[in-house]
């Protein structure tokens, strides 16, 4: 079929790939005061920036007659449906957030979110892992998210619990070392 015969919204299934989320039914999306703000200013970089950049890019292609064989009309249109995925998304993010500050928690030897734990493993080499919400995870800095298989068996130990996790290589026991509750950049 030639190409000016399909429809401009063929790309409507990718929405349902990027709305799914990892979220556990019923809970709320946990994160830090410094994962919030970065969204909320994507969120808000996309709407007052981007955005409306975009449009007056599509109005002139569009003002330039032939839109089938436009590629600045084609390509900022693909790009709008981007955009506007990703605002709604976003949204549905912040709506759904709960934000937690590490910093302002009783201290405890115990692991909740927003804990910076330190463990230590049989050979005794020590990592530090920060629990964050989903949105925050990053494991080049040691921040890994509330729902993932470490942070879950890590939850509610106490310095000085060891924790068996598994591993693709196998089985690995853990020493939790130290537990602190401070701000998360």
């Amino acid at each position: 079929m030639n190409k000016a015969f399909t429809k401009e919204t063929d790309h409507e299934e990718d929405d349902e790939v990027e709305d799914a989320s990892p979220l556990p039914v019923g809970s709320k999306n946990s994160m830090t005061p410094a994962g919030h703000k970065r969204l909320k200013d994507e969120a808000l970089h996309l709407l007052d920036k981007e955005r409306p950049e975009l449009t007056k890019v599509i109005t002139w292609a569009a003002s330039n007659g032939d839109r089938s064989e436009n590629a600045d009309y084609i390509y900022g249109k693909r790009r709008l449906r981007e955009i506007d995925r990703r605002i709604r998304f976003l949204t549905r993010r912040l709506d759904n957030a709960e934000v937690v500050d590490p910093a302002t928690r009783e201290p405890t030897d115990q692991v909740f979110f927003g804990a910076t734990v330190t463990v230590a493993d049989t050979t005794g080499d020590e990592k530090t892992y920060a629990i964050v919400g989903i949105d925050e995870a990053d494991a080049s800095r040691g921040r890994i998210s509330w729902i993932s298989p470490l942070a879950r068996q890590l939850l509610k130990t106490r310095e000085g619990d060891t924790v068996v996790v598994r591993t693709p290589g196998g089985d690995e026991t853990l020493e939790i070392v130290s537990v602190e509750y401070k701000a998360i950049d």
